[in-house]
């Protein structure tokens, strides 16, 4: 499915890929873990995931705040399968199907954290990203105890991204890559 998607990876990455698919989508139908409900949908959100890969160097580490099902956390796992990956997640089923996903895929990689990410107690990451979770501001807020002058920080936008950086009143440096209606806000400082 990925293949015909276009997703270009190694046929082990694709393999788990598809695992997670399979898994996900039986998983979902019972616990609801996410908006997602058929193949396509998940395939589509698991590109929306990769794409941020393919223009950003593989970090040694990050942190993703509020993953939901893996979204982009877990399959950036995959893909960065050398980069220390931590996803932090408070709600317990979804902590669960990560934990249960982490084992089936073998990503010894990949640690969860079931709590919020204000709580989490670790050096400073390469990178922090997150999808959907809220606003940029309070985002990098949220983050600051997990971070460095040298984090970077890759968020999964829609429309409001530029008012989101108006609304920062600093001299941030990013980049926002645009595809269909995704901004990828990339800071690489504050």
């Amino acid at each position: 499915m990925l293949l015909k998607a276009g997703v270009e990876l190694e046929a082990s990455k694709l393999a788990k890929l598809e695992k997670f698919i399979d898994k996900l989508e039986w998983y979902n139908r019972v616990h609801n873990i996410t908006g997602a409900k058929s193949k396509e949908a998940i395939v589509e959100n698991i590109i929306d995931s990769i794409l941020p890969t393919t223009f950003m160097p593989e970090p040694k580490s990050f942190l993703d705040v509020g993953t939901g099902a893996g979204f982009p956390g877990l399959i950036w796992a995959v893909v960065w399968d050398e980069a220390e990956s931590v996803l932090a997640e408070p709600i317990n089923k979804r902590a669960t199907f990560l934990r249960l996903m982490s084992q089936e895929l073998e990503l010894k990689n990949l640690t969860i954290f079931k709590d919020k990410v204000e709580n989490l107690e670790h050096e400073p990451f390469d990178l922090v990203t997150s999808r959907a979770v809220t606003n940029t501001k309070l985002l990098l807020e949220l983050t600051k105890r997990v971070c460095s002058n040298e984090t970077e920080f890759l968020f999964y936008k829609g429309s409001r991204v530029y008012d989101e950086i108006k609304e920062l009143n600093s001299q941030l440096k990013y980049d926002i890559v645009q595809k269909d209606k995704r901004n990828y806000l990339w800071i690489k400082q504050i």
